[in-house]
């Protein structure tokens, strides 16, 4: 049997990026029960990508409920619903073997590793507070896109002078102003900059030098993107919600890595759950953005745990 139920879990604080504001995390939990053994995995319906809670919910509801993990690759197109399945099924996969699912890899259990802690677009003197408060952290990830960036960036520069940045700019600004923005982002110390143009209007990237590495998320879904992305792109940000699940997400890290694509392993705003999975994603990784439930004012039970050394493996309570 697989089902899919909608949950919510309120935000710390509202998270705004160019594309809007939000206050709570909106997924869904897709549960797979065989054999008195139960698996879950969890998605977040993004409108950028056609989604919503009630489209995904239908796609998973339409699947037939013996479905193989290797049938849902083609079942179901790259994208949340597939995403929520496959990390069901993995779970469910790893706890009727009583081992974890690095196990049924044959990997070692993840490592803890530094991950990015994202501050949402807000005024200039905003950032630079929120800037201040979390300059502990050695990675802050920001969100800009809007012509009146750069008050931002030195604000977050001066609050936390001695984190790295990473700046992600949700395809919000124009190729004139990434020029415009390019020689001051080195200047500040960037250190990656994220999908600075509209996919599909991105040209402009492999006609330039790349001194400062970018990195493409919106068109990066699954291997199938990699041949656009080549002399536009240095790296590719991994998200299970773009790849349709940990099957895909493997397989993309995988020939990214042997197409000379440096790896960043993301997240949309979701729940510990959602995080669990991409764990296994972040060996090789030169960036990792796994942030999500730190901006959660509450969480699933037997959370991600969180340290100065980054993000965990997940427990088995939670997840694999």
């Amino acid at each position: 049997m697989i089902t899919a139920t909608s949950d919510s879990f309120r935000l710390a604080q509202t998270f705004t990026i160019s594309r809007g504001s939000k206050t709570e995390a909106r997924v869904i939990t897709a549960t797979v029960t065989r054999d008195g053994v139960t698996g879950r995995g969890e998605c977040v319906p993004y409108a950028r990508y056609g989604e919503s809670v009630e489209s995904v919910t239908a796609q998973i509801a339409a699947l037939p409920p013996d479905i193989t993990r290797q049938a849902l690759q083609s079942a179901l197109p790259a994208g949340a619903a597939r995403n929520a399945v496959d990390c069901a099924l993995w779970d469910h996969a790893a706890k009727a073997a009583g081992k974890r699912v690095w196990e049924l890899l044959g990997r070692p259990a993840p490592r803890p590793v530094p991950t990015a802690y994202t501050l949402s677009l807000d005024t200039p003197d905003a950032m630079r507070d929120a800037a201040r408060q979390h300059a502990h952290r050695p990675i802050l990830k920001i969100k800009l896109g809007t012509p009146d960036d750069m008050p931002r960036l030195e604000a977050v520069r001066q609050g936390a002078p001695k984190s790295t940045i990473l700046i992600d700019a949700n395809e919000g600004w124009s190729a004139e102003i990434y020029a415009d923005l390019a020689p001051h982002l080195l200047r500040l110390g960037v250190a990656l900059v994220e999908q600075p143009l509209p996919a599909g209007a991105d040209e402009m990237l492999a006609e330039i030098a790349r001194p400062l590495p970018v990195c493409a998320d919106e068109c990066c879904h699954d291997r199938a993107s990699l041949a656009a992305l080549r002399g536009k792109y240095d790296m590719v940000n991994i998200k299970l919600d773009k790849t349709g699940g940990l099957t895909e997400a493997l397989a993309l890290h995988h020939a990214a890595h042997e197409q000379g694509f440096g790896i960043m392993v993301g997240c949309m705003v979701g729940s510990s759950l959602a995080m669990a999975p991409a764990t296994l994603l972040t060996d090789g990784a030169a960036h990792v953005d796994l942030d999500a439930p730190l901006l959660l004012a509450e969480d699933r039970p037997h959370p991600i745990f969180y340290d100065a050394t980054g993000v965990h493996a997940p427990s088995r309570d939670l997840w694999g």
